[in-house]
C-alpha cells in the first residue's frame, strides 16, 4: 500500500494512464451536465417562476435510477461495463443537443423540458451504476478509497466549475448554447473510454429469482451495506435544496437567477477541498463521519437562517467539504465491502440512495419551499444528515457499532 496521503496521493493516481483519462473524461461530463440541469431549470423558472415545477423537474430526472435500478446494477454485473457507457453516452448527446435545437427554436415548454430530463434520467439509470464499478478496475484495491475520492470530486469540482461557467454560458450564448455544450461534453467522455485500459471483468451469472431478489439478497447477506447506504441518502438529502433550488436562492438573497450557479459552485467548491484531504486515508474512524456529517447538517442549517450571503456562502463551502468527506467514506466502504462480480448490483443500490431517493427530496425540498419559504425547507432537509450524525456518535459508544465498525477503520 503506497504510504502517499492527501495530494500526493491524488496526484500521483491522476498520473496514471488507466486513470487520468478518465478522471478527465468524466469531470468534463460531469460540468456539462451542470450546464444542462442549470439550463434547464432557468429555463423553467423564466417561463413559470414555479418553485414546485423545480421540484418536479428534478423528480422527473431521477425517479428512474430508482425505478430501474435493480436491473441497471444486474446490467453492469453481467455485461462489459465500457462498453454498456459506450452505448450510452451517445443517447445522452442526442437527447442534450435535440432539446439545445427545440429551446433555439422556442419549441421547449416546461413539458417538453421535464421529459427529456425523465429521458436522461433512463440513460443515467444505466450508466451511473457501470461508472461507478468501474473504478476498482482502474486501480490497485488500496487504492480504491483514493479513487473514489477523486471519482467524487469529478462530481464536485463540476459542481463548484459548472454551474458558474453553465450561468456564464447562458448570460453570453443563451439556454440552447448550454444543452450543446453538455452534449460536447458526452462526446469528451467517450474519447476518454477509449483510451483507458480497465482490467478484465469478472461477469456474474443471471441471477436466479430475477435482480430485485438479488439485490435484497445482497443487503440480506452483508446488513452492515445498509449503515452506508442510509448515510449516502442522508448526504443527498443535506444537499438538495443547493441542486434544486438555486435560482430562487439566489432571489432569495437579492441576486438575479443565474447568480444561482455561483451558490452552486461555492458549495462544490468545499467538495472539491475535501477531496484532496482525504485521498489516500483507508475509511474512516467513526469520530471523522461524525464530524464531516455534522459539518454537512449543521452548515445547511446555518445557511438557511443566515440573512447575510457574505455569511451564507463560507458557511456553505465547510457544508459542502461535509457533503464530500462522509459521501467519500461511506461509498469506499460500499465498493470494498462486496465482491468485484457485485460491484455493480452495490453501486445500483448506491445510485438508489444518493440520485434515486432524490427525486423525493426535490420535491419536498419544493412543496416545503412554495408552502413555507426556502429557509423552511432547507433545515428540513438537513435534518436527516444531523440523524446520521447523532446515531453515529451513539453507537460509537457501544458494541452495537458491531460491523459498522469492523467497516470504518480508523485513520
Amino acid at each position: 500500500m503506497s504510504s502517499r496521503v492527501g495530494p500526493a496521493a491524488a496526484l500521483a493516481l491522476l498520473r496514471r494512464r488507466t486513470f487520468g483519462p478518465y478522471f478527465a473524461g468524466n469531470a468534463l461530463s460531469a460540468s456539462g451536465t451542470w450546464f444542462q440541469n442549470l439550463a434547464a431549470a432557468l429555463l423553467i423558472y423564466r417561463q413559470t417562476h414555479s418553485a414546485l415545477l423545480l421540484g418536479v423537474l428534478n423528480f422527473m430526472q431521477f425517479i428512474p435510477i430508482l425505478v430501474l435500478a435493480p436491473w441497471a446494477g444486474g446490467a453492469s454485473d453481467r455485461w462489459n461495463r465500457r462498453q454498456l457507457l459506450l452505448v450510452t453516452q451517445p443517447i445522452s448527446i442526442a437527447l442534450s443537443a435535440g432539446l439545445g435545437l427545440l429551446a433555439a427554436f422556442d419549441l421547449a415548454p416546461p413539458a417538453v423540458v421535464i421529459a427529456d430530463a425523465a429521458a436522461l434520467g433512463v440513460v443515467s439509470a444505466f450508466s451511473a451504476p457501470a461508472q461507478q464499478a468501474m473504478i476498482p478496475s482502474l486501480v490497485e484495491e488500496s487504492e480504491v478509497p483514493t479513487a473514489v475520492a477523486l471519482n467524487s470530486m469529478t462530481f464536485n469540482l463540476a459542481r463548484a466549475i459548472g454551474p458558474a461557467t453553465a450561468a456564464l454560458a447562458v448570460e453570453y450564448l443563451g439556454i440552447p448554447a448550454a444543452f450543446g455544450l453538455n452534449a460536447l461534453s458526452y462526446l469528451i467522455f467517450v474519447g476518454a473510454l477509449l483510451l483507458i485500459g480497465p482490467r478484465p471483468q469478472e461477469l456474474a451469472d443471471r441471477p436466479a429469482g430475477g435482480h430485485v431478489r438479488a439485490s435484497v439478497d445482497l443487503l440480506r447477506r452483508r446488513p452492515q451495506l445498509v449503515v452506508f447506504l442510509v448515510i449516502v441518502a442522508a448526504v443527498g438529502f443535506a444537499s438538495d435544496p443547493v441542486n434544486t433550488l438555486a435560482p430562487a436562492w439566489a432571489h432569495e438573497f437579492g441576486r438575479k437567477d443565474t447568480f444561482g450557479g455561483y451558490i452552486v459552485g461555492v458549495f462544490g467548491a468545499g467538495a472539491v477541498a475535501a477531496a484532496f484531504v482525504v485521498a489516500g486515508r483507508v475509511g474512516g474512524s467513526r469520530r471523522r463521519m461524525f464530524a464531516t456529517l455534522l459539518l454537512l447538517g449543521g452548515g445547511m442549517v446555518v445557511f438557511a437562517l443566515t440573512p447575510w450571503l457574505a455569511l451564507a456562502l463560507p458557511v456553505l463551502f465547510v457544508a459542502g467539504f461535509g457533503y464530500l468527506a462522509s459521501n467519500t467514506h461511506a461509498t469506499s466502504r460500499l465498493q470494498l465491502g462486496v465482491d468485484p462480480w457485485e460491484r455493480g448490483r452495490v453501486m445500483a443500490l448506491w445510485s438508489v440512495a444518493f440520485l434515486g431517493l432524490r427525486p423525493f427530496a426535490s420535491l419536498l425540498d419544493g412543496a416545503l419551499a412554495g408552502a413555507f419559504g426556502l429557509r423552511v425547507a432547507a433545515v428540513v432537509l438537513a435534518l436527516p444528515a444531523l440523524g446520521c450524525a447523532a446515531w453515529v456518535a451513539a453507537r460509537a459508544r457501544t458494541r452495537g457499532w458491531g460491523q459498522a465498525r469492523a467497516e470504518i477503520p480508523p485513520a
